[in-house]
C-alpha cells in the first residue's frame, strides 16, 4: 500500500471492491454527470480481477482507500507516444459522498508518483470533460499542468464534448 496522508492510500483490487465499481460504472447516479457512459456488462471487472488482479503492463487500476475503505479508484493506460515512447494516461473515480474532499486531488498526485517510481516514462497526463472545472482543479492541485483543449474530443450523453488536457513531467515532482 502506498499512502499519501494518514488516511488516503492507493491498493491493489480486492474482490469485495466490485461492488464499488458497479455502482461507479452501471448506476447514473453513481457515476456522475461526467463518467455516465451507459450500462456496460457489469462482469468485465470480476473478469479482469481473476486474470491479472486488473495490473497488466499496458496500464492498471487500483483502489483509492480512505483510513482503509475503498472510496474509488485510480486508473492508468499506455498511450503511444512516438515509435519509441509512450506516456500514461490516468483517470479517476470516486463514490459521490467523497467527491470534493481533495481526496481524489491526493490519489492523482499518488498515482503520477507512483508510475514515475515503477516506470521509465517521463509523462502521466489526464483528460477531463471542458465543463468539469473539479476534476480541472483536482488536476492542478494534484501538479498537473493545463496543456490546451481537445474539441470534439468524447462522445456522451448525445453529443460530442470538449476536453482538457493536463500533463505532469517526472522532473515536476
Amino acid at each position: 500500500m502506498l499512502v499519501v496522508t494518514d488516511d488516503v492510500a492507493l491498493r491493489p483490487v480486492r474482490e469485495e471492491d466490485l461492488a464499488l465499481f458497479d455502482r461507479l460504472f452501471n448506476d447514473p447516479d453513481g457515476a456522475g454527470e461526467f463518467q455516465w457512459y451507459g450500462w456496460r456488462d457489469p462482469t468485465r471487472f470480476r473478469r479482469r480481477l481473476a486474470e491479472n488482479g486488473l495490473l497488466a503492463d499496458d496500464g492498471g487500476t487500483l483502489m483509492v482507500a480512505l483510513a482503509g475503505e475503498p472510496v474509488g479508484f485510480v486508473s492508468w493506460r499506455k498511450v503511444p507516444t512516438s515509435m519509441s515512447s509512450f506516456c500514461w494516461n490516468i483517470g479517476i473515480g470516486l463514490a459521490p459522498e467523497h467527491r470534493g474532499r481533495g481526496y481524489g486531488t491526493q490519489a492523482q498526485r499518488l498515482i503520477a508518483r507512483y508510475l514515475f517510481a515503477h516506470t521509465q516514462v517521463q509523462r502521466v497526463e489526464a483528460g477531463t470533460d471542458v465543463d468539469n472545472l473539479a476534476e480541472q482543479r483536482a488536476l492542478e492541485k494534484a501538479g498537473f499542468q493545463r496543456e490546451g483543449v481537445m474539441r470534439g474530443y468524447g462522445y456522451r450523453l448525445g453529443a460530442w464534448h470538449d476536453a482538457v488536457l493536463y500533463g505532469i513531467l517526472r522532473t515536476d515532482v
